[in-house]
């Protein structure tokens, strides 16, 4: 472990301390100077919403925003309650170009070609039994109203339940991959729609990526055969604002959970600050990545070369 990162954890007193942890798309202008894109909201809960009415009339996922509403029942979140949209992000730590999908926190970033703008959907991955791959794949086929060829796996794990699937499910409102469908370059894996709109946000799928109807109809009029896919798993993201800097945190998927902790939260902060004179509260890392709200929170920011602490510089002597 490199001495700079040794002192910190240090200085946090953890060593090896473990963490415990309708949809649409939006679509949000690119700043050049920028890692952050979108902005945080709040709207007033009904008497009749649970969280999850609310998550789908907003472009969040299901997990997502119980995430950012720890507080809040999920089902009976209360007349009059404020619920915090989380609809500002971190940029993930990838070229800025083609398709990223983000496991930890179920969302696809799709950039445009000019570089302007990028679209942001919430997603369902696979189950734990049933892993989403990491790595980067390309889109080899694009079909609207797809059949579903189950395979023997899939067929297999239904009969454990006592259900039966066809060989072949025909297009239409009981098909499970919805009105489109794009083959990635390890075939037995899509980005398809849905048959369960409230599905969304989950940790729910075979392994394929799960969008809403409507936002894949939107994705797929602008993605081409060939685009990059890159599946990642950063649970932690951090960028700059202006001046300011921020950590995004979400939940590890439960497969990496026991080897989880602060250190990769620690290394990102690390290299994103790189030579730049700042100030970092490693205090508020600690709480932010405990906290896995999957909401952007300030850590610190640039200050002058003349001014530093030990306790907060983002680059202490060893």
């Amino acid at each position: 472990m490199p001495s700079k990162l040794r002192y910190i954890l240090g200085l946090l007193g953890i060593g090896a301390w473990s963490l415990s942890a309708g949809l649409g798309a939006t679509t949000l202008p690119l700043q050049p100077a920028s890692d952050l894109v979108g902005a945080l909201r709040h709207v007033e809960a009904r008497y009749e919403d649970t969280l999850i009415d609310i998550a789908r009339s907003h472009q969040v996922g299901f997990e997502a925003i119980r995430n950012a509403n720890p507080h809040l029942n999920t089902w009976i979140p209360g007349a009059g309650s404020k619920v915090l949209l989380p609809l500002q992000f971190v940029l993930p730590d990838a070229p800025r170009r083609d398709i990223i999908i983000n496991l930890p926190e179920m969302r696809l970033y799709y950039f445009t070609s000019d570089g302007q703008q990028v679209l942001t959907y919430p997603v369902s991955i696979g189950r734990m039994d049933w892993n989403t791959p990491l790595g980067t794949l390309r889109i080899t086929e694009k079909r609207e109203n797809p059949t579903w060829t189950p395979p023997q796996s899939v067929r297999e794990s239904y009969a454990a339940q006592g259900k039966t699937l066809p060989a072949v499910v025909p297009a239409g409102p009981d098909n499970p991959l919805g009105a489109f469908a794009m083959r990635l370059s390890r075939p037995s894996y899509l980005i398809h729609g849905t048959n369960w709109a409230t599905g969304i946000g989950l940790r729910a799928t075979h392994g394929c990526i799960r969008m809403d109807n409507d936002d894949i109809r939107t994705l797929y009029g602008h993605v081409s055969l060939g685009t990059a896919v890159r599946i990642i798993n950063q649970p932690f993201k951090v960028g700059w604002q202006g001046d300011t800097l921020y950590l995004e945190a979400h939940p590890p998927l439960e497969e990496f959970r026991a080897d989880h902790s602060l250190t990769p939260a620690v290394e990102r902060v690390m290299a994103v600050v790189g030579e730049t004179p700042a100030q970092v509260d490693w205090a508020q890392v600690r709480k932010v990545a405990q906290a896995a709200t999957g909401v952007p929170s300030p850590i610190g920011h640039r200050r002058e070369p003349s001014i530093a602490t030990e306790s907060t510089d983002a680059s202490p002597a060893p």
